[in-house]
């Protein structure tokens, strides 16, 4: 009986030493986070994309929070009904809310390039670009295999003709397609920055005519025709200063391969 009453003794004193430490423990150890961040986190679509410049809708949350001048309008995926709840959840005023969408720089669909071996590795764009830089005579070109199809969380893409194909209405320019494409074909715009270059081999022109009869082959037509001096050919590539591009459409007309397109958005 005594041994029965000891051992009683014995865990109730451990018991009640237990709960004091866990109770020194919660108050030397606390971390406060403000209210405000659970309420800033609830107005974010949980997409986790990173497209704000944080990790997840959690960093973006809390460095909203932290910073006050951390503008609430750079979730892409949220949009204006997001940038909205925002700023009235944490005071501010809500700002311009600019559309955003991912645009691919290539071209190369089955009617202007083809491909230089039969692939029967796994179907996926990273995959085949280990085998020879992928299936494709261009190695610079979409391999059609929808990597990016399938990470997309608004199923804004899909795969015609052996080319990866946009909804800008469905797209919220988001970026996670951007991460997955293992030629960096796929770039997040402005919507409003809507003429595009649809290629994006870098080889001298003759190397590019052979591998695909409407990538750009470094002409410079585009580059002279251009008033605004908003296109230039680098590396062999031609490429658009946003900043002074206004969609006149004269490189386009320029340009004789076909490579440079406006985009409808």
């Amino acid at each position: 009986m005594e041994g029965i009453i000891l051992a009683i003794a014995v865990i109730t004193v451990i018991g009640i030493v237990c709960a004091i430490v866990l109770s020194v423990a919660s108050k030397v150890m606390y971390v406060y986070e403000d209210e405000r961040v659970g309420i800033a986190r609830e107005c974010l679509p949980g997409a986790n994309c990173g497209a704000c410049g944080f990790p997840g809708c959690d960093g973006y949350a809390k460095a909203l929070v932290e910073d006050p001048e951390l503008p609430v309008t750079l979730c892409p995926p949220g949009g204006a009904d997001c940038v909205t709840a925002l700023a009235d959840a944490l005071g501010r005023e809500a700002g311009e809310i600019v559309k955003q969408v991912a645009m691919l720089h290539c071209c190369g669909d089955s009617n202007s390039t083809s491909g230089k071996m039969e692939y029967q590795g796994l179907t996926t764009c990273a995959g085949a670009k280990l085998v020879y830089g992928g299936p494709g005579k261009c190695a610079f070109s979409c391999m059609g295999l929808g990597d990016c199809v399938e990470v997309c969380p608004e199923n804004a893409m899909w795969i015609d003709g052996g080319l990866v194909r946009i909804d800008p209405d469905m797209c919220t320019g988001c970026g996670i397609c951007t991460k997955v494409c293992p030629n960096n074909l796929l770039e997040v715009h402005k919507a409003s920055d809507n003429v595009v270059v649809t290629c994006s081999n870098k080889e001298k022109g003759a190397a590019t005519r052979k591998v695909c009869t409407k990538g750009c082959i470094a002409c410079k037509l585009c580059e002279k025709k251009c008033e605004r001096d908003a296109i230039h050919v680098i590396d062999n590539l031609a490429v658009i200063d946003y900043e002074k591009c206004n969609a006149c459409g004269e490189c386009i007309a320029a340009c004789k391969l076909g490579c440079i397109e406006i985009v409808a958005v």
